[in-house]
């Protein structure tokens, strides 16, 4: 059983869509976002523990993490490669203030307010699921921006919302081997239907990430 429903009390009335997490494994790794109902938004969360040397979990915006990864903290940055069915791609992320739109292309947006250190929610990143038919692929990923050697010390978990259906847990608690960026899940537009597929892939950096799922794009150095 790959899937972890952690079901509620009492049977589902027929043709309801449960609300109770999903947990990506290695042995059942895909879910259908359009089978549940499709549209709206998903929110797709980052957390983990700010703390890796073992002591209890800190939350806090960015700001905070950073002064607290000065002290051995933890800092992670979620982004998304981005391929849209006109060919367009590209990159969101905090690196090169690549924030994106939700309304418009890529139709993914990163929030930024976790930049002023006035949000405890972690990172969060939003795919217009309104625009699905403009969406080839989307590969959520994350790096260290600071603090933890690698992904091994971060107890990291994503958590991916729709606005309809279950959310979806991807945990990356697989041996990092030194790695600081991670390809967390696939999102893939396949005639209509909308899937998440978990990855959990470990690389050292964006070219390497790049290679891997053959997006093709030029890389600079960056910085936020």
């Amino acid at each position: 059983m790959g899937i972890d429903y952690n079901k509620r009390p009492g049977p589902a009335s027929p043709g309801s869509v449960s609300l109770s997490k999903v947990t990506l494994t290695k042995s059942t790794p895909t879910v259908s976002l359009s089978k549940q109902g499709g549209g709206g938004r998903l929110h797709v969360n980052l957390n983990w523990n700010q703390s890796p040397g073992g002591g209890a979990p800190q939350k806090g915006g960015f700001l905070k993490r950073v002064l607290g990864a000065a002290g051995g903290g933890t800092d992670l940055d979620l982004a998304a490669l981005f391929e849209l069915s006109d060919g367009r791609s590209g990159v969101v992320q905090a690196l090169g203030d690549a924030f994106g739109s939700f309304d418009g292309p890529p139709y993914i947006h990163l929030d930024a307010d976790d930049r002023t250190g006035a949000t405890a929610g972690g990172e969060n990143l939003y795919v217009n699921l309104a625009q699905v038919a403009q969406i080839r692929r989307v590969l959520v990923f994350a790096f260290i921006y600071e603090g933890a050697a690698s992904f091994d010390q971060a107890d990291a978990v994503v958590t991916l919302t729709p606005a309809q259906g279950a959310p979806i847990e991807v945990r990356l608690d697989e041996k990092a081997g030194g790695a600081r960026m991670c390809a967390i899940a696939l999102l893939t537009n396949t005639g209509g239907d909308f899937t998440v597929s978990r990855e959990v892939r470990y690389v050292s950096g964006h070219r390497e990430l790049d290679q891997a799922y053959g997006w093709g794009l030029n890389w600079t150095a960056g910085r936020k």
